[in-house]
């Protein structure tokens, strides 16, 4: 291991700097390097990494108790898209004035929004009172992943070897072959029976 002080002199000899790069390492790692170009390669790879990370944002949609349905189809659907695109929605009911006294109008609606969105929202926090607006948050249900699905192996068939002759010719060489075969020992016993004949001596 380099003395602290060693390293320090090579440092100021180079021109450079000691830093540690691994201070929770036992013991600390440090490097001869110049920090200015440290700090700027760690900057731009922090950049890389945010750039890549997905920023969750969450947006809000308000509601009147008085409101009319089309005007729910309408904010329904923005609140979709909002969260098709990967947000977060706080969905909200505005009381005014009176219309603080029946909450449960708020409740009903947003309670209806949330059963029509179910296919794409999960309800983080159900609907609750905050000051004069009632709010209830939905998050986009994640994506389902599809089941892998494994294709069983079929064995392949025994490789059978062909003399490139059609079947039909095959038998039927085989059948001359040994009818040949047949003719030639049948031949060969006759043959041997006219030798002793012959080699047997006359009866006087």
């Amino acid at each position: 291991m380099t003395p602290i002080l060693q390293a320090l002199e090579m440092a100021r000899e180079r021109g450079l700097d000691l830093v540690e790069v691994a201070p929770n390492a036992n013991p600390p790692v440090c490097r001869i390097l110049d920090y200015g170009k440290f700090k700027y390669e760690q900057s731009k790879k922090e950049r890389e990494a945010h750039k890549h990370q997905k920023q969750v944002v969450l947006r809000e949609v308000r509601f009147k108790p008085k409101i009319g349905q089309h005007d729910i189809d309408v904010k329904k659907r923005v609140v979709e898209g909002l969260l098709a695109g990967g947000d977060k929605v706080k969905v909200s009911v505005m009381f005014r004035g009176r219309e603080i006294t029946h909450p449960e109008i708020g409740r009903e609606l947003l309670l209806g929004i949330a059963a029509k969105l179910k296919e794409v929202a999960l309800v983080e926090r159900q609907p609750s009172m905050e000051g004069r607006f009632m709010n209830m948050y939905l998050a986009p249900v994640p994506p389902k992943q599809e089941p892998k699905i494994k294709t069983p192996r079929v064995p392949k068939p025994a490789a059978v070897a062909s003399s490139g002759e059609p079947e039909g010719d095959t038998a039927m060489a085989a059948a001359l072959k040994a009818a040949g075969a047949a003719d030639g020992v049948a031949a060969k016993a006759d043959a041997e029976t006219a030798v002793a004949a012959d080699a047997a001596p006359a009866e006087a």
